[in-house]
């Protein structure tokens, strides 16, 4: 069964690009199948992890408006088991072609419907605003990552994105979770660590164990076009992705042995 991840905040420079690239050579490293879907019109993951130096990148505009097929769109990366359905510039007329199809808010899903079989993972890394890209992203997620940082705004930006589940639950997605990851932390910042206590307080069970602290490497990875597991495979944070992975990879598993 396919387990379908958006990583999605209002907030920008949150780490959701990177979470997006790092998780996905966490997930493969453990052995399974992942698909990464840039929905981001800066096609910073395409960046990232296309195999090629093309820059006409076809996208899922291309999927649902102009009818290319998914074998015609989606790309190779470095690593075997990691398959990528890029972004390109069209991607951000998307917010306006997609309200005029019928039910727009499901193009995505009945995509991915007829194409995910193939896939044990599948990560949408969904771009830094709230729309109808992000809400085909979230209408066919089991569940949502929202990466935020330990300081006010990113915290703040969190009210909307929690609007947004609520609406999305209403409105064609009831079974949708979600679990904020804090990123980019400094542990030597008090203020970090008062608000990171502040989140896990008010969000409980809400919110993931693993931290991704601040990391140079980390940093590197998405020029080197590697994951973090692959390119400093011993550093600080590709331990912490790591640990992300098998808390997500744990979470499945219990979901999928509960009673249907």
């Amino acid at each position: 069964m396919t387990f379908i991840v958006s990583i999605a905040n209002e907030k920008g420079g949150v780490a959701k690009t990177t979470t997006t690239l790092s998780l996905s050579g966490a997930l493969v490293e453990a052995g399974y199948r992942v698909l990464a879907i840039d929905l981001d019109p800066q096609a910073n993951l395409t960046l990232s992890l296309a195999e090629d130096s093309e820059s006409n990148f076809l996208s899922i505009v291309d999927l649902l408006i102009n009818n290319a097929t998914f074998e015609e769109v989606i790309k190779p990366t470095n690593l075997e088991n990691l398959t990528l359905l890029p972004a390109n510039n069209q991607l951000g007329l998307a917010e306006r072609l997609f309200p005029s199809k019928p039910n727009y808010s499901f193009l995505l899903k009945e995509l991915l419907d007829q194409n995910k079989s193939s896939y044990d993972f599948i990560l949408i890394d969904c771009p830094p605003f709230l729309g109808a890209i992000t809400t085909n992203a979230l209408i066919t997620s089991d569940l949502l990552i929202l990466p935020t940082q330990a300081e006010y705004y990113s915290v703040f930006a969190l009210r909307n994105m929690m609007a947004l589940i609520r609406q999305i639950r209403a409105n064609g997605n009831p079974k949708l979770k979600y679990r904020l990851l804090i990123t980019m932390f400094d542990k030597r910042n008090r203020i970090h660590c008062s608000l990171a206590e502040h989140l896990r307080t008010t969000f409980s069970t809400g919110i993931f164990d693993s931290v991704i602290e601040i990391d140079t490497k980390l940093r590197e990875s998405p020029m080197a076009g590697q994951s973090i597991i692959y390119h400093s495979p011993r550093s600080r944070s590709a331990l912490q992705y790591r640990f992300l992975a098998q808390e997500i990879i744990q979470y499945v598993q219990e979901k999928n042995q509960q009673p249907a």
